[in-house]
């Protein structure tokens, strides 16, 4: 292990030149000149046994370390991004968010667009970065995600960005100091954590027959504690809607909905195949925590909030820090100033703070926001000078819930582009989906029809074969021609079902409408005529990300609107992973009558190796 960190070390030191840091203010309020620049990133990946939360766990490392590294880039730049597997099995990168304009082969999932990245192989991807924003990348294979396979990417845009932070003060001191905290973005990573593996907890959802939505901690940065408060004071906490599907019963120790009927639905289920400590007890951890250092003589910072959560939809406050959310998804919104942000499965929301309170360490809160569990999980901001003297007040209880009068949460639903784009009025093709539980309640469908088996991952990449068999069975593939207009209406059927986060590979989507109860017209232009208050097509958002609305009683759906404009295999599907293991997923073959000719170093078996 020793002679495999050194050459890390040696290998690192020799690519550091290469590597993008971050821009310099210089850099990234200029324009430089019109060029682009090559930026050669490196990843080793190794399995290690990590402590940082209080217990060892089997945890993929970057260059030794979860997260990764980020890879900060500008607008334009052209990325060679190496792989090396270390790890003693497969392995493939997605870089979340990303376009892949042109490059669909270099979108990181196997049996789609690539094969799996063999032990002891290298692959490198190759790609542009188009749009700024905040991004990240992390394993395609199974649920290596879960066990630490991720790192941020963060793209600046060229040039002053004055006319929009104007939108958040007008006052020239704080223009000045929020352009230079913009340029300086601080990568943070919510997650839930359980000391399973992946694999470990997908066998128990297998074996017992459930969905398990329960964790054992919440992390920041790859950091905390599994915290155990003691059942009555979970209980105390419990919300009136969550007593009333509790209907007598309690929550467990680690705070989690336990496996109702409700819940799970009407499927046999072998409870003697699940763990006690793998939804009951509670055993609690003395973990790290993260710091967050910031300069007050800066006058702002900017945070970037990415989830790789596998179960929890999340929501973040800092103590006495109001956020100025303005971005999601890599695109500028019109700024919400809030005291809590809820954050879904493969979101990415950037935000400011004034750092105008006293020098001292404000608490960060991340609670979980559904239903299904009580929890939180905390990390330090710490401006620079303290004394490291904590009293600060809080905006949220260990729950979540409000504890202050001038409370505002962001708003998903009340998202407003900063620059409104209007998607095309009528759609030319039409495809309504059903997200359920398919024959077990581990096992799920996003098509209504079949389940999107991880088995295909080995299979050969749709990229490479989009006439096969596999490429047009309609239950797991959408096929598009090149040009038109998409929507895709996804419905959620299920009893109590929670949101689903669907993210869609390639290019972002608008989103176009939502609402509860049945779906019951053949396309968006004929629901506009009997609900049009459900539906936006002057200013919608533009997503990679966005949720099926919760379903508790009746049924639920979304409506997305997106361009074929770039031809490939590319994959929608709900992002928390243990539901996207049991099948939620479905291919997108886009611009089938204008398939892309797949370069020499990409073919099968090349692994873009020249």
């Amino acid at each position: 292990m020793k002679s495999l960190f050194a050459f890390f070390v040696a290998t690192l030191l020799c690519h550091w030149q290469l590597v993008s840091a971050a821009p310099s203010l210089a850099q990234a309020l200029s324009p430089r000149s019109g060029l682009t620049d090559k930026v050669h990133f490196e990843i080793f990946l190794t399995l290690e046994d990590v402590e940082d939360v209080g217990r060892p766990k089997k945890t993929i490392l970057v260059n030794g370390i979860s997260p990764g590294p980020a890879l900060e880039l500008q607008v334009g730049d052209s990325v060679e991004f190496v792989v090396h597997n270390h790890l003693p099995y497969a392995t493939a990168i997605h870089f979340h968010g990303i376009t892949q304009l042109g490059t669909p082969w270099s979108d990181g999932v196997p049996g789609l667009s690539q094969e799996p990245i063999q032990p002891g192989a290298t692959f490198i991807y190759r790609w542009t970065a188009d749009e700024s924003g905040t991004y990240f990348y992390h394993s395609h294979r199974y649920g290596q995600i879960a066990d630490g396979l991720y790192g941020a990417i963060i793209i600046y845009p060229r040039g002053s960005q004055e006319s929009f932070f104007r939108s958040i003060s007008n006052d020239s001191k704080d223009l000045a100091a929020i352009e230079i905290a913009a340029v300086h973005a601080i990568p943070i990573f919510v997650s839930d954590w359980t000391h399973y593996t992946f694999d470990e907890f997908f066998a128990i959802e297998k074996a017992s027959g459930l969905d398990d939505y329960c964790a054992d901690a919440t992390i920041i940065n790859g950091k905390g504690s599994i915290i155990c408060p003691g059942i009555d004071y979970i209980n105390s906490l419990v919300s009136p809607v969550l007593e009333t599907i509790l209907n007598g019963s309690q929550v467990t120790a680690k705070g989690c909905l336990p496996p109702l009927d409700i819940a799970q639905g009407p499927y046999p289920h072998n409870f003697s195949a699940l763990p006690a400590d793998a939804w009951y007890d509670c055993n609690p951890t003395q973990g790290k925590t993260e710091v967050i250092t910031v300069d007050p003589k800066l006058g702002w910072a900017r945070l970037d909030f990415i989830s790789p959560a596998s179960v929890n939809t999340l929501a973040i406050s800092i103590d006495e820090h109001p956020l100025y959310v303005f971005s999601a998804d890599g695109k500028y919104i019109q700024p919400q100033v809030v005291q809590q942000l809820p954050i879904s499965n493969g979101f990415r929301y950037s935000a400011l703070i004034k750092l105008d309170k006293p020098v001292g360490d404000y608490t960060i809160r991340v609670t979980v926001s559904g239903i299904n569990q009580i929890n939180s999980g905390y990390a330090t901001l710490s401006y620079r000078g303290s004394a490291h003297n904590n009293t600060s007040v809080a905006y949220v209880n260990y729950a979540g819930a409000n504890l202050t009068a001038d409370f505002v949460a962001f708003d998903e639903t009340a998202i407003v582009p900063f620059e409104a784009v209007a998607p095309a009025p009528v759609a030319d093709v039409t495809h309504i989906l059903t997200l359920e539980h398919f024959t077990q309640s581990w096992n799920w469908t996003l098509s209504g029809n079949a389940s999107f088996a991880e088995y295909l991952e080995n299979d050969a990449p749709l990229l490479y074969s989009p006439t096969s068999a596999q490429a047009e069975n309609s239950n797991l593939t959408i096929r598009t021609h090149n040009g038109t207009w998409v929507d895709i209406i996804i419905v959620s059927a299920q009893p109590l079902s929670p949101p689903h986060p669907i993210h869609k590979h390639s290019n972002k989507f608008f989103v176009i409408g939502s609402g509860s109860g049945a779906f019951n017209y053949s396309s968006v232009a004929e629901a506009i005529q009997y609900i049009p208050e459900n539906f936006n097509l002057v200013n919608p958002p533009q997503r990679d990300g966005s949720n099926v609305p919760a379903a508790p009683a009746e049924p639920s759906w979304l409506a997305i609107r997106y361009h074929s404009v770039n031809p490939g295999a590319f994959l929608l599907h709900c992002h928390v992973q243990t539901h996207f293991s049991g099948g939620m997923g479905i291919a997108i073959l886009d611009g089938v009558d204008a398939w892309p000719k797949i370069p020499a170093e990409y073919r099968a078996g090349k692994n873009g190796l020249p």
